[in-house]
């Protein structure tokens, strides 16, 4: 559940946005209430040391009519156990696609979690975003023979729940940030529409959403060596501290290894052709650009000359190669806190056991619930809308398995237990 928001460049990676000389975050929800709704979401302050995901004042309260969105495939674990791992993480991300290209912006706070995603959104557009969800579940059961549920539900009615809604931004370089979500409202929300309530049914057949900029084309990226790709989903349980303790034990593991454990290379993922996702791409296009063959020969045009200028560095008008595979390896959510954390990282064999012993002794212990999976490669999925931005997202899961193998540990051990706490 992470988002990604556009703001202006500067000349440094990293910065704190304010809502302006002298506005405080009241001050600017205000003005936007009045004024661009839409915008609100911009005016709370970035941060870039992850480690304050775990420092509430990071967070701010979304109004009460504001939607929180949420959606998973039903029949993930044996779509993934098929090894159908990238059309689980192509419909995941296509709900954030859908709605980013619904609301006209990618403005509003998101988190991708595998197979599925969670965001807020105002409630201006409310009526586009919920086509948007229902024709996204219509596509991906008549495309890709995966059934997506999705939900809404107004964040009044959370906190009638005694749950919240709060956010924070994490900048991961300057055009882009991804939203970190505390308060419990989101987990409860994705709970409830498990459970059958505040669902959107899908649109009729034959209804499509637009997909424009869901893109899947690197290369699946390999564990350095004898490394693996850890996938990690860590949850409190009553005793906040203790989760925060443990939390805080957790990063300074990983972070005592190279690029914070990220899986991405220095030198940025790589290319092959034809790309391992070029078909979901025409099948995400296909009614736009007249038909499956149209879609499919206008990809393969286009992941041609990318792979073309990625392997030789030559630029194309605007198109700096070299920029953009540092902008993806900047760009990508391999950490994130939507209620927990959730992690995609790169370690060494005895620093996953490292870990796994850390997360198993909290566990006992009553601090934590969590799910781990060990795979060899990480795959990702993108939003691109534009390749002379900056902007673009890269949505990182496990590539045998991922999150929603983790998440069926996860949830088993939750399930006996308590719920979630309040984050």
């Amino acid at each position: 559940m992470i988002s990604c928001v556009q703001h202006p460049k500067t000349t440094h990676r990293h910065r704190i946005i304010n809502g302006g000389p002298g506005l405080s975050i009241s001050a600017a929800i205000q003005r936007n209430c009045e004024t661009d709704v839409t915008n609100l979401y911009r005016d709370i302050p970035t941060f870039d040391d992850f480690a304050k995901v775990l420092d509430g004042t990071v967070y701010h309260a979304l109004p009460d009519d504001w939607w929180v969105g949420t959606s998973d495939i039903v029949g993930s674990t044996k779509a993934v156990e098929a090894g159908r791992f990238k059309d689980v993480n192509m419909v995941g991300a296509s709900v954030i696609c859908a709605v980013s290209n619904a609301l006209g912006h990618s403005d509003y706070p998101f988190l991708f979690g595998g197979d599925g995603a969670s965001f807020a959104c105002p409630p201006d557009k409310i009526d586009a975003v919920r086509n948007a969800m229902a024709t996204t579940a219509t596509w991906a059961a008549e495309t890709l023979d995966l059934e997506l549920r999705v939900g809404l539900v107004q964040i009044a009615d959370i906190r009638s729940a005694n749950r919240d809604v709060r956010v924070a931004r994490y900048a991961v370089s300057d055009p882009v940030s991804y939203a970190m979500f505390a308060g419990g409202g989101m987990q409860w929300a994705e709970d409830q529409m498990k459970h059958g309530q505040n669902l959107i049914a899908p649109a009729p057949s034959g209804h499509r959403p637009d997909l424009t900029g869901l893109s899947c084309r690197w290369s699946p990226i390999r564990a350095d060596g004898t490394d693996v790709i850890l996938s990690i989903i860590v949850a409190p349980c009553d005793n906040r501290a203790r989760f925060d303790s443990t939390v805080n034990d957790l990063l300074a593991i990983l972070d005592d290894s190279p690029r914070k454990s990220s899986p991405i290379p220095a030198s940025g993922p790589g290319v092959a052709f034809p790309p391992p996702g070029l078909h979901l791409e025409a099948e995400a296009t296909k009614h736009n650009e007249g038909g499956y063959v149209k879609a499919w020969l206008k990809a393969f045009y286009i992941a041609l000359i990318a792979v073309i200028l990625m392997k030789t560095g030559w630029k194309l008008g605007a198109f700096d190669p070299r920029r953009y595979r540092d902008y993806t390896g900047y760009n990508t959510d391999f950490r994130k806190f939507g209620d927990g954390l959730w992690m995609t990282v790169n370690c060494s064999k005895a620093r996953a056991e490292e870990v796994e012993a850390h997360l198993r002794a909290a566990e006992l212990q009553g601090d934590i619930y969590y799910g781990t999976h060990r795979q060899r490669t990480a795959i990702m999925t993108c939003i691109v809308p534009s390749i002379t931005s900056d902007a673009h997202f890269h949505f990182l899961d496990g590539g045998e398995g991922g999150y929603t193998a983790a998440a069926t540990a996860f949830k088993a051990k939750r399930k006996s237990g308590q719920s979630i706490a309040n984050a």
